[in-house]
């Protein structure tokens, strides 16, 4: 069914906004995908927060037009699966490759992240990067590391102290019984 104009650009608008505000983008092809699997891919798509749709390669080269994903304009041949990331840059990479590895019908095209084309082959350098939790948990570690050396540094030298003071009257005794030993003598 032919999309009227209005239509056209309601979705180049729509998809436009998105990609304006979104953090990475992975194109899959999904032909040989059944209505059943699309319909599970779209919802495991909304629980993670990614935006899924699928559009006509010539509405996403314009909706594209002026963001960081111009970059994907030469990989949108053929029916094309949009997926994007709108909270964590992994999210949508994540998604479509759990799902790719249950289903041999999904195919990944290629991975846009910060303005840069990544071959579909790369995927997993997006599907590792951390979230924003683990990336300040990451950062605090290594803030803390220091701090923390440092305050096991400090304790040492109390402790250290404290043995050579018990240390001390073993010696002491030892040495006065050698005294009397060798007087005695």
């Amino acid at each position: 069914m032919p999309l009227k104009l209005e239509d056209k650009q309601a979705i180049v608008a729509e998809v436009g906004e998105v990609a304006s505000k979104a953090q990475s983008a992975v194109l899959a092809d999904y032909r040989g995908m059944s209505v059943a699997q699309m319909t599970d891919l779209r919802a495991k798509a909304r629980e993670a927060g990614v935006y899924l749709k699928v559009v006509r390669n010539t509405l996403v080269r314009r909706a594209v037009d002026g963001t960081d994903f111009e970059c994907v304009k030469p990989i949108l041949v053929g029916p094309t699966l949009l997926a994007f990331a709108r909270e964590e840059p992994g999210d949508a990479a994540r998604l479509i490759k759990d799902y790719a590895s249950h289903n041999d019908a999904l195919e990944v095209k290629g991975v846009a992240i910060s303005g840069r084309l990544l071959p579909a082959d790369q995927i997993d350098r997006v599907v590792n990067l951390p979230t924003k939790e683990e990336a300040i948990a990451q950062l605090m570690g290594a803030m803390q590391a220091p701090v923390a050396k440092f305050a096991q540094t400090l304790n040492e030298i109390p402790s250290k102290f404290v043995r050579i003071l018990n240390e001390i009257p073993g010696k002491f005794v030892r040495t006065l019984m050698a005294v009397r030993q060798q007087k005695e003598e």
